[in-house]
């Protein structure tokens, strides 16, 4: 195990607009089989991918060069030959310290589209334990995700970088403020994951209360519902849905809009009042051509990216702090590496010094052994058994004693 088998292949918004990585995201059902799939043609020992709203990251321990071969090769199994052909050349590869780095300033928010958003530490632990389950995980991406979070920690505490928090959802929220939205607003929800949840607890934090749920799970809109005390239904029956609505906040995962132009037509009715469409969603739920037929005020992820670069300048003076913190805990993962390589190497010892003083009992000595009274025996065996012990412990000791030499 080497840190240089650590590679990364990253999709990210710095070089795709977020509808187009919207593209890459890949449905949960799929997941586990073309990880699978991927890791067993291209002889990655272990594989994990981060997916957020601006990021679509794979997480390998490979021995090989992620070249050019290779990565095409990997996406292949993961996407469609088409897709790959068009989004293979805006992949960033990055290996060891470089990948190391790259992933600490992932969780520690600072290569975020909104600096500061303390969500994605959440992501990164949800995304490695996902794939473990699937089995595709192992002693590198453990001991690095470990590390990753201990180092995005240490940011959050001893920086100012998310003094003051702002994702996504209270970006939104700053915008519909804005608009002077009533309180007693009749909002609709279309999706019941985490970002819906989170946006349904800030409106309600903050005095709304009139609330709907819609959702293809209705047991998930049911929980999201109970949280807001609202009424909630299968996304199947939302044509029927004819209350109305002044607020449309919609994130589901779905690749192709939800919110289409007759689902629309449903829920409005003969209504024509300017109505806030509050779209999450990556890639939009809501259909584009909506917008020329209808007066909607839109807010949505990528309208967000300007409010994050104010953002971003309001914390460029804790840039500083946070890089030190970084290439400190980068140091000190060196250190992580080098003594669990000499763990895994020294884990053999036990076993063969028990397999020595069988030997030695059972088979070199047994007629000597055999000759001694019983109290002699006993004493045989407690000097064994110490001896034995001691062997097994000091060179352990004797190796992790050099490690901190050689780190001075």
């Amino acid at each position: 195990m080497e840190l240089s088998d650590l590679k990364i292949i990253a999709f990210t918004h710095k070089v795709l607009d977020l509808k187009e990585l919207g593209k890459l995201h890949l449905d949960d059902a799929v997941l586990e089989d073309r990880l699978k799939k991927a890791a067993a043609v291209t002889g990655v020992e272990e594989l994990m991918v981060l997916s957020t709203c601006n990021r679509v990251e794979f997480l390998l321990s490979l021995k090989a060069k992620a070249d050019k071969k290779f990565l095409e090769k990997f996406l292949e199994k993961i996407y469609s030959k088409e897709t790959v052909r068009k989004y293979v050349s805006q992949a960033s590869v990055m290996e060891g310290e470089e990948a190391l780095a790259h992933l600490f300033r992932v969780a520690s928010s600072i290569d975020s589209l909104v600096v500061g958003e303390r969500e994605i530490i959440t992501q990164v632990r949800n995304a490695f334990e996902a794939c473990s389950r699937y089995g595709t995980t192992g002693e590198l991406l453990k001991l690095v995700i470990k590390k990753t979070i201990e180092s995005a920690k240490q940011v959050y505490t001893d920086t100012h970088i998310a003094k003051k928090p702002v994702s996504v959802v209270s970006l939104a929220y700053r915008k519909l403020r804005a608009l002077n939205v009533k309180l007693d607003a009749k909002i609709l929800f279309i999706g019941a994951g985490t970002t819906n949840t989170t946006m349904g607890k800030y409106l309600r934090k903050h005095g709304f209360k009139n609330f709907t749920v819609f959702n293809r799970s209705l047991s998930n809109a049911k929980k999201l519902a109970g949280e807001l005390s609202a009424n909630a239904y299968p996304l199947s029956e939302i044509s029927d849905f004819k209350t109305g609505f002044d607020v449309l906040v919609s994130c589901t995962g779905a690749t192709e809009p939800v919110v289409t132009k007759s689902i629309y037509r449903s829920l409005v009715g003969k209504d024509r009042s300017r109505k806030i469409v509050i779209d999450l969603a990556v890639p939009n739920d809501l259909d584009p051509a909506l917008l020329t037929s209808y007066d909607i005020n839109l807010i949505a992820v990528n309208n967000l990216q300007s409010v994050a670069k104010e953002n971003l300048k309001e914390r460029e003076k804790e840039l500083d702090a946070c890089y030190a913190i970084i290439e400190k805990n980068i140091s000190e993962f060196r250190q992580v590496i080098r003594e669990r390589k000499v763990e895994l190497a020294m884990s053999e010892v036990p076993r063969k010094v028990k397999q020595i003083r069988e030997t030695a009992i059972n088979e070199v000595f047994a007629k000597d052994i055999e000759q001694l009274d019983e109290q002699s025996k006993e004493v045989l065996d407690k000097v064994v058994a110490y001896l034995e012990k001691k062997y097994i412990s000091v060179p352990m000791k004797m190796a992790k004693d050099i490690l901190i030499e050689e780190q001075h």
